[in-house]
């Protein structure tokens, strides 16, 4: 958690993320591997003017979840079966020939899948390149969306904050209470080592020193 920002309406904009992720390397963030986001336009936009390196990938649960919004529930099951050979494929030319099987499958009936595909495919695909162990941590946001569900409550209760300062400092006593002790943090590094593994093979000449983890 690096920080928190009251976007004060502009949270989508570009120029918003851009002072964000501007702050971050000036606060010492050196460089970033990836970029993971669900449907904010301004981000993308502005992470390579910050960081050339980074790569912008889509949540690709949050894809899957929006794809399951255009369809009927009684078709979710089939759905399902047929989008995993796209986000398991393994190298993008096979998982451009499952969606186009995808399409073939349902795009008569529900063609507005197809096309939130086609437009979210060039932020989809970066992380089929990679190991298995990369693709696992890169493929959803969900840590994020469970801390922000959890603002939300907490915000929801409070109904009104007399300053931006209050609202931020109410934000950062519900992410301190999330793990008080630090027992999370240490379940966390233990999951992130064979990620973590496979990041140093990858990005041997980007990967900063083991004594500096």
């Amino acid at each position: 958690m690096l920080g928190l920002w009251a976007g004060n309406g502009a949270g989508e904009s570009a120029k918003f993320w851009l002072s964000v992720l501007t702050e971050l390397k000036n606060r010492g963030l050196v460089d970033v591997f990836f970029i993971v986001c669900d449907g904010l336009k301004g981000l993308p936009d502005s992470a390579n003017a910050v960081f050339p390196l980074a790569t912008v990938q889509t949540c690709v649960i949050h894809l899957i979840r929006g794809t399951f919004r255009y369809a009927s529930k009684r078709y979710w099951e089939a759905l399902a079966k047929d989008l995993r050979p796209i986000y398991t494929a393994p190298t993008v030319q096979a998982a451009w020939e499952a969606f186009e099987a995808l399409e073939q499958a349902w795009g008569a009936l529900y063609p507005a899948i197809g096309k939130l595909w086609r437009g979210s495919w060039e932020q989809f695909t970066p992380f089929l390149d990679y190991d298995v162990e990369i693709r696992r941590v890169l493929c959803s946001t969900n840590a994020i969306e469970s801390l922000n569900a959890r603002y939300r409550r907490a915000v929801t209760v409070k109904g009104h904050f007399p300053t931006e300062q209050a609202a931020l400092k109410t934000l950062y006593l519900v992410t301190r209470s999330l793990d008080p002790k630090g027992t999370g943090q240490a379940r966390w590094i233990t999951r992130w080592k064979p990620a973590l593994n496979a990041f140093a093979i990858t990005y041997a000449d980007r990967m900063p020193a083991a004594e500096n983890l």
